[in-house]
């Protein structure tokens, strides 16, 4: 299936490259119809189109502009010595184009080609003409003298090496023998054709030669390779839009015998109707005779009789004898089902005069004599070629020894000239290697600075998160207080309610008892929520310690801004009690909890709060009056992203420093209260841990906004 595909592509590309043609026909019709330059000019140009028509399969057009054509040849043979090469070939090609519309006269108009080409001592021109005489008498039925003639131009052919020649003289040759009935040796013909099938001048040839090897299949019963071959040629003739009528005729009329050898007569009677329809005068007959065959198969015997008939007599007319012995043979099985003996015998009678003439003993001799001959002068010219291929490979040989010994020479030259090179290049080695040597020495001074330098920068970014955490552990110290001094407190009063309620017990007063223990109730649970709240700030400080595993996992966003906001906070106010600021959230609640690694989205907050904690602290020592700190968290979403800003109203960032904001140990603070890498880390905690962003916004003295966009 994959080589039928690949074959039936390569046919459409012929067809495409065919079409590409036209340009270069129409210009050679405008030359023609001008009639300016010299008459032999006007040959020449009227030569090139008559055979573009001709590749092209436009037989019609063809033979118009032959016709003008003709006005330039000498009236008779007798003047032949005064035709030249061209219109040797001219008439050659003549006669392979009159072959398909009056066959006396293709014949009469290839004998003149070959007559004058045997004068004029010119080969291709006389294997040209003894090709196309063969072939017109093969389509005359005069089937010996074809392979005798064809055969000769095969021969003439290789002598020559026309390639054109060799590979069309191999398809006729491969049709006569399939007209003979010996369908082997004329697919091995074919099959040698099909090979130098790029040496087609003709573009009906291709197709030809693929409806001969799908009959020749058909005939000795190989069905699904004469279905592949027929296919093939009906997809060419299609694809290159050849308007021959013979050629579709011929392929449509093997489609339809082989749908009748399949049993789908409706198939079959439809591909030999449209065959008819073409009226191609070569193969018109064959295609009636073989609908008669099918119409008896179906029962219908008056329309069998019809079309036998008419085949009968346009296989006459076409002078096809293979064909009228068929057609001979359908009458006579139709008339003894008629029970007419005389017309049966009639037909019979015709019938057997024409196969003994056809196929008698002493033709069939010839016919094996002539395969015979062939081969012989073929394998002749093999072993010749054989020969001469010897000879110059000798040649070759005798000059590789000369070029060896000469080579042998040079390199002796080459070997004392490396020698001198070699002392040389040791000598420079010696010096390369003690460069090497100083390099490498070099090199390894090199790799401990830089070690050293790693070694500094992670005991620096070592600090910087030490110094984070000491800014966190004192912000969760006083966040911490708060829940323990109301435990401590509801402790001790929850001590003396439950004096004041045995005393209540003991002197019988129930119902201040109850009173007293609903308040020990609420208590308790007051002390219960405050230790929670402490619970939950250890369990966050000791998250926020722990290095992680950067496995992401569900978190409340909003909870998580929320607490680290506050523990920056209450970590910058201790280290400065007299430091007080706005805390303004405004969170989105329908962001709800989301997959990232809190551990480092918790340092990127708490990074950015110290930050905003610092520059507001930093313009309220400027003493700006009315000036309130004020740091503000969002959260909310936005183009399919969470997006957390951190915003101050501190003095800004100008634009100078905010271009280098982000590369590490870049720092504004004064010397030891930054490293110069939480900015650095943060960042890269944003973009390269989490694919998000991180970019600040700020005016001077307007403040600054840092924004974190997560992807959801």
């Amino acid at each position: 299936m994959l080589l039928r595909k690949i074959t039936l592509l390569c046919l459409l590309f012929s067809g495409i490259l065919l079409r590409a043609q036209t340009p270069e026909i129409d210009s050679l019709k405008r030359n023609v119809q001008q009639g300016l330059g010299p008459a032999e000019q006007r040959k020449i140009a009227l030569s090139r189109l008559i055979d573009s028509l001709y590749a092209r399969g436009e037989l019609d057009s063809a033979m118009v502009y032959s016709m003008k054509w003709l006005a330039f040849l000498p009236p008779s043979t007798d003047t032949v010595s005064q035709v030249d090469s061209i219109t040797i070939v001219g008439l050659g090609n003549l006669g392979a184009t009159y072959q398909f519309v009056d066959l006396d006269s293709a014949i009469q108009i290839s004998r003149r080609a070959l007559q004058a080409a045997s004068h004029s001592n010119f080969p291709t021109g006389k294997a040209l003409a003894l090709r196309t005489l063969g072939e017109n008498y093969r389509l005359n039925g005069e089937l010996f003298q074809a392979l005798e003639k064809l055969t000769e131009a095969l021969r003439l052919s290789r002598e020559i090496n026309n390639q054109e020649l060799i590979s069309t003289s191999l398809v006729f040759i491969g049709a006569t023998y399939s007209g003979l009935n010996e369908y082997q040796l004329g697919l091995d013909y074919l099959f040698e054709a099909l090979a130098l099938k790029d040496k087609f001048n003709f573009s009906p040839m291709y197709p030809f030669v693929l409806a001969n090897i799908g009959y020749c299949y058909m005939k000795m019963g190989k069905l699904d390779s004469a279905l592949y071959y027929t296919d093939g040629a009906a997809h060419l003739i299609e694809s290159q839009q050849l308007k021959f009528s013979s050629l579709s005729s011929l392929n449509l009329t093997t489609q339809g015998q082989l749908q009748a050898l399949l049993g789908q007569p409706a198939k079959a009677i439809d591909y030999f109707q449209r065959s008819i329809a073409l009226k191609d005068y070569l193969n018109l007959g064959i295609s009636q005779y073989s609908l008669a065959e099918v119409f008896r198969s179906v029962g219908q015997l008056d329309s069998a009789l019809y079309y036998a008939r008419l085949g009968y007599l346009n296989s006459q007319r076409s002078r096809q004898k293979t064909q009228v012995i068929d057609a001979s043979r359908i009458l006579v099985q139709l008339f003894k089902e008629r029970r007419n003996a005389d017309s049966a015998l009639y037909y019979q009678s015709i019938g057997l005069a024409i196969r003994d003439s056809l196929f008698s003993p002493a033709n069939f001799n010839k016919l094996k004599l002539a395969a015979v001959k062939e081969q012989q002068v073929y394998f002749k010219s093999l072993q010749e070629k054989e020969k001469a291929e010897q000879e110059k490979k000798a040649l070759a040989d005798r000059i590789k020894i000369y070029g060896l010994m000469m080579a042998l020479g040079a390199f002796l030259l080459f070997a004392l000239f490396l020698f001198r090179n070699i002392r040389q290049k040791q000598k420079a080695n010696r010096l390369l290697q003690e460069q090497k040597d100083e390099a490498g020495w070099q090199r390894e001074k090199a790799e401990a600075a830089l070690q050293e330098l790693k070694t500094t920068q992670a005991q620096l970014i070592q600090s910087e998160k030490m110094a984070s955490l000491g800014e966190l552990t004192a912000g969760i110290a006083h966040e911490i207080q708060n829940p323990l001094n109301f435990v401590n407190n509801f402790s001790e009063l929850n001590n003396e309610l439950i004096d004041e309620t045995r005393a209540a017990i003991s002197c019988g007063n129930l119902a201040e008892a109850g009173e007293l223990l609903g308040s020990l109730q609420t208590n308790q649970e007051k002390i219960n929520q405050h230790g929670r709240r402490a619970e939950s700030i250890v369990k966050g400080m000791l998250q926020h310690s722990r290095a992680g595993n950067g496995t992401k996992e569900p978190t409340d966003l909003n909870q998580l801004a929320d607490e680290y906001l506050r523990l920056s906070y209450h970590g910058y106010r201790a280290n400065d009690k007299s430091f007080n600021a706005s805390l303004v959230t405004d969170f989105d609640q329908s962001i709800g909890k989301v997959m990232l690694v809190s551990q480092d989205i918790s340092r990127v907050l708490l990074n950015l709060c110290n930050n905003a904690f610092y520059a507001v602290h930093a313009r309220a020592r400027m003493g700006v009056d009315g000036y309130v700190p004020q740091v503000r968290v969002t959260t909310y979403r936005q183009d399919g992203k969470i997006c957390i800003s951190v915003q101050d109203n501190g003095p800004g960032i100008p634009d100078a420093i905010r271009q280098k904001i982000f590369q590490p140990f870049f720092t504004t603070k004064p010397t030891g209260q930054g490293t110069g890498l939480g900015l650095s880390l943060s960042y890269d905690i944003i973009t390269r841990g989490n694919g998000g962003n991180l970019t600040v916004r700020s005016t001077v003295g307007g403040g600054a906004e840092f924004l974190i966009e997560l992807p959801v």
